[in-house]
């Protein structure tokens, strides 16, 4: 199992509200990839303060011997603890009113990956004929698409797409998705903040990671955003079987 991440400012923005974070479990790797969301420096504070309470979280119930539902639930409790304290520093601090953050997960084992995600960062199943997305966007354009009210095409560039149905820290509690995929031979997983998916169709991301070894993967993605813009933080985080 090997993984490799990055993370840029853009072109556009005066700080960088992303964060990323993967780490080894045994032979297994947890990756996470958060967008802040806040005025002043709520929302930088609210993607860090997320990474490091659902490491700790998982880190302390993470075992071994865990079957499958008992990862889907620990990854549950990790973004449910990242939710309680972020909510939690909101209200003691008027500066803080509003913050939060996206949350998308990865636990790859040698024969499943366990995702979680709450918010707008993706996570893509990468195969030898494009990349799929697994993760569902909590906005509002996402939500008129599920209706039937707009198209994909209308849904790609509707002015909500950005204003977010679900967030950590934002309510008391927070539901999270969750997906379970199994594998049988190798997986390829593309965690990604909205600096990417937001700006680059599936295409393009397929077609800029096609051909890269994969130790290039994830800068070949943030010079792809730059060159549509640049317009947001962007964050990336790869893994990969070998």
């Amino acid at each position: 199992m090997r993984y490799r991440s990055a993370t840029d400012i853009g072109l556009k923005r005066e700080e960088n509200q992303d964060a990323v974070r993967c780490e080894y479990f045994g032979h297994n790797v947890l990756a996470v990839v958060c967008d802040g969301m806040g005025g002043e420096r709520a929302g930088k504070e609210a993607s860090c303060i997320a990474l490091n309470e659902f490491f700790q979280r998982f880190s302390e119930g993470y075992s071994e011997s865990l079957d499958e539902d008992g990862i889907r639930k620990l990854l549950i409790a990790s973004v449910s603890a990242a939710n309680s304290v972020i909510y939690t520093r909101a209200r003691m601090d008027f500066k803080n009113f509003g913050m939060g953050t996206t949350c998308v997960a990865a636990f790859v084992t040698s024969d499943a990956a366990y995702i979680a995600n709450v918010g707008d960062s993706r996570a893509y199943l990468v195969t030898d004929t494009g990349i799929h997305q697994i993760t569902t966007d909590h906005n509002v354009a996402a939500l008129l698409y599920e209706r039937g009210e707009i198209t994909e095409e209308e849904m790609a560039t509707h002015p909500q797409k950005h204003m977010l149905l679900r967030a950590v820290g934002v309510e008391k509690t927070v539901l999270t998705d969750t997906f379970i995929l199994a594998y049988e031979d190798k997986i390829s997983l593309l965690l990604c903040s909205d600096g990417l998916s937001g700006y680059c169709g599936d295409d393009e991301i397929y077609d800029a990671i096609s051909g890269v070894d994969f130790d290039g993967e994830a800068d070949a993605l943030i010079q792809l955003a730059l060159s549509k813009g640049g317009r947001d933080n962007v964050t990336i985080a790869v893994v990969e079987s070998e």
